[in-house]
């Protein structure tokens, strides 16, 4: 049987945003989920900040993730290898990895490079889980995660911008987007 790993990220900010380039990761939240949605193992690590070490008050306020947070953890490259253990044990059964739309791709495409990192994911697919909701419900544009989920009548369930929680959402709406996979 083939997985799905559904991952998101969240990354140093403020207010009006920043370029990409200036984001770092600060959090890592995956899901690892059957074709049917069904939850089969989750992961959730901080990461601290290199570059801009401080987060801005928005940053604290819109991800609810503490200066003691990021301080308390490892710099990219080891919380990498931490993540890479977990995927691991999916390797052989992993069809493909998603994120609500291509920010989280191009952070960690990034990330990747930034720091040299190997990774299974480089070896899969990655989906844009927004663009192929949108498709598979012929939709205009897309969606925001919270509006697809009341479309699709489900809700969203915990705190709105922390990556576990944003991931384990945006797995409930993977069954509903894979036939626009095969499109």
């Amino acid at each position: 049987m083939k997985h799905w790993l559904v991952l998101d990220l969240e990354a140093t900010t403020d207010e009006g945003g920043w370029p990409l380039e200036l984001m770092e990761i600060i959090e890592i939240g995956a899901v690892m989920v059957n074709a049917e949605g069904q939850e089969l193992d989750r992961y959730q690590s901080f990461v601290q900040p290199e570059r801009l070490p401080l987060l801005t008050p928005f940053c604290r306020d819109l991800t609810h993730i503490s200066q003691a947070d990021v301080d308390g953890a490892e710099p990219l490259a080891g919380t990498w290898l931490g993540f890479e253990r977990w995927l691991g044990a999916y390797e052989t059964t992993l069809a493909g990895w998603c994120s609500w739309g291509d920010f989280d791709r191009r952070l960690l495409e990034r990330a990747w490079r930034e720091h040299d990192l190997h990774t299974h994911l480089a070896r899969v697919p990655h989906r844009n889980l927004k663009q192929a909701f949108a498709k598979a419900r012929g939709l205009a544009r897309p969606l925001g995660l919270t509006a697809a989920l009341e479309s699709a009548g489900l809700a969203f369930t915990g705190v709105l911008h922390r990556a576990e929680t944003d991931a384990r959402n945006t797995a409930k709406l993977l069954p509903a987007s894979l036939p626009a996979f095969a499109r």
